[in-house]
């Protein structure tokens, strides 16, 4: 089927040759913007009127008819609201931007409470607003988020946060249909345990928007799709649609483990590791943090720890597959590599700073060589962050999110730097240290790596192998190691390791390792002297001198 005359006569779409722009009274006036006021006492208000009295006896404080929040929404994928909210140049690179069909929402807040908080930064998700349309539920993640500097209407008011957030493919938003954006407001209640409450804002698009579908085309959701369908969990409608990404990373995953396994075969080859190391970093920059914004951070394991406390449900990591990926990766290699094999290799921010390296050192910027005594000194600062943030977590988990922010890996990787000028110039200088200083952040200052660590000494295997020469009397892979992670006395720290094999392949390098070079020169010798002992005696002689020379 097809569907009946009076519903195709009623069917409507977009208006794509409307672009009239008008400015902000206008949109306001007619419902093309639609606005949620509360004030501090209103939201008092609902939690003393919700039943839960630990909420009620924590009131909001502050003068009562304080802006608690002013919230305003727009579907902006509209040709003429978006040329007039966002300007026809940003419109129009929106909607290059944009898949057939996608439609995009423009969210501009004031006052007390943040709409988009701190949550995102943790697994990416902001968990104060979603959309909802009908039986389906809309979430937005960090990559479906751009941050927008004003609005372009004019007689616009001046908003300290105004994002603009794309509905993701595998959960369209249908822009003829009515839709309301849910605003979670929080309240902490104790140590762990938060109140929300829900207020919603309805929006319907004009119906100067729209024009008649032709009946041709118009039919019902019914006679496309057959008999209705069982509904999809969300997070197995993601895992479909992401299943190339998937595959992605789980060949990758593969193949660093394959490289682990045989390290003592791969490591004998210089330029193959020193190439499937190089190859590994610009794909976990590239692929991990550029393309699927899958940056692991210390969010992620305060969460997972409050998340044990209040009531696990794996749906809440399954909304990201190749973060959750990542993550069961991450677990099952603490106890084979410790942090290694996520440091040294799989995060991208770490990553981006030793490629950074590589390339300061090929045109030849001095690097700086941190004493021995002053590097012990300064590893422990990632613990006392980890510590802190960890500790504060127990109390007051937005605080422990801002605290979070130590970390550049949102500002860098995921974000691009599109942030306020003190995140970008943190973590801007971070990346400039990484030029002198190999791995900067991830020696010294990264919390994600100290928290690694942490489970990383119940690691079962000890694949690293050393010489008994190592550390007295040879200091060459002490001074050669890139985060400094070998004590002079030639043990390895596995905690300080990122597992790059380099001193591996010194180990087997014997034009390079001492104890190695003693051992084949030896060999060369008892070569020599057995070929002498196998000539003539006449040719043994006149070679005698030669084989004098030889000895060491």
């Amino acid at each position: 089927g097809q569907a009946t005359p009076a519903a195709a006569a009623l069917a409507t779409t977009v208006d794509m040759s409307r672009i009239q722009t008008e400015d902000w009274p206008a949109l306001l006036g007619d419902g093309s913007v639609r606005r949620l006021h509360l004030s501090v006492s209103e939201v008092n208000d609902a939690f003393a009127h919700s039943g839960n009295q630990a909420a009620a006896s924590r009131p909001e404080p502050g003068d009562p008819q304080a802006d608690f929040i002013d919230l305003y929404i727009a579907l902006v994928s509209v040709p003429s609201v978006g040329r007039s909210l966002l300007g026809p140049d940003s419109y129009e690179r929106l909607v290059k931007s944009l898949h057939p069909g996608q439609q995009a929402v423009l969210i501009a807040g004031e006052g007390l409470y943040s709409f988009k908080g701190s949550g995102y930064v943790r697994g990416g998700i902001f968990d104060r607003i979603r959309v909802i349309q009908g039986e389906e539920t809309i979430r937005f993640r960090d990559h479906d988020y751009s941050r927008l500097g004003d609005i372009a209407a004019a007689g616009a008011p001046h908003f300290p946060e105004i994002g603009l957030f794309v509905a993701p493919d595998e959960t369209p938003l249908d822009p003829v249909q009515p839709w309301r954006l849910q605003l979670l407001v929080q309240r902490q209640i104790g140590a762990l345990d938060k109140a929300f409450l829900n207020f919603d804002l309805g929006y319907t698009l004009p119906a100067k928007y729209l024009e008649p579908l032709a009946p041709a085309v118009a039919t019902t959701p019914a006679s496309r799709a057959g008999a209705p369908a069982a509904e999809v969990p969300l997070w197995r409608k993601i895992w479909q649609q992401k299943a190339v990404d998937i595959g992605v990373i789980a060949a990758a995953i593969g193949l660093l483990t394959f490289i682990f396994f045989f390290q003592d075969m791969i490591v004998r080859r210089p330029r193959l590791t020193k190439g499937l190391r190089i190859g590994f970093l610009l794909f976990t920059v590239v692929f991990i943090g550029g393309y699927a914004h899958a940056q692991l951070s210390v969010v992620n394991v305060i969460t997972f720890a409050n998340i044990l406390f209040s009531g696990f449900r794996w749906e809440v990591f399954l909304l990201a597959p190749v973060t959750f990926i990542l993550w069961f990766s991450v677990a099952a290699s603490l106890l084979f590599w410790g942090r290694g094999a996520f440091c040294g290799w799989l995060c991208p921010f770490g990553a981006l700073q030793e490629l950074l390296s590589e390339a300061a050192q090929f045109l030849r910027i001095p690097q700086i060589k941190v004493p021995w005594g002053l590097n012990q000194r300064l590893w422990p600062i990632k613990y006392i962050i980890f510590l802190v943030i960890f500790g504060t977590s127990l109390g007051n988990m937005d605080l422990a999110e801002r605290l979070a922010e130590a970390e550049p890996f949102k500002t860098v990787i995921v974000l691009f730097f599109d942030r306020e000028w003190p995140y970008v110039l943190y973590g801007g200088g971070l990346l400039v240290m990484s030029l002198f200083i190999e791995r900067f952040f991830c020696r010294y200052l990264c919390p994600l790596g100290a928290a690694l660590a942490i489970p990383g000494r119940l690691r079962m295997f000890d694949w690293l192998k050393r010489h008994k020469e190592c550390g007295s009397p040879c200091q060459r892979c002490a001074h050669e190691c890139i985060v400094q992670a070998i004590h002079p006395e030639g043990h390895i720290n596995p905690h300080e390791c990122h597992y790059c094999l380099y001193c591996q392949v010194l180990y087997y390098d014997d034009h390079k390792c001492p104890p190695m070079i003693q051992r084949r020169l030896k060999r060369e010798r008892r070569l020599a002297l057995s070929s002498k002992s196998m000539l003539p005696d006449g040719v043994a002689k006149a070679t005698a001198p030669a084989l004098g020379g030889t000895e060491v």
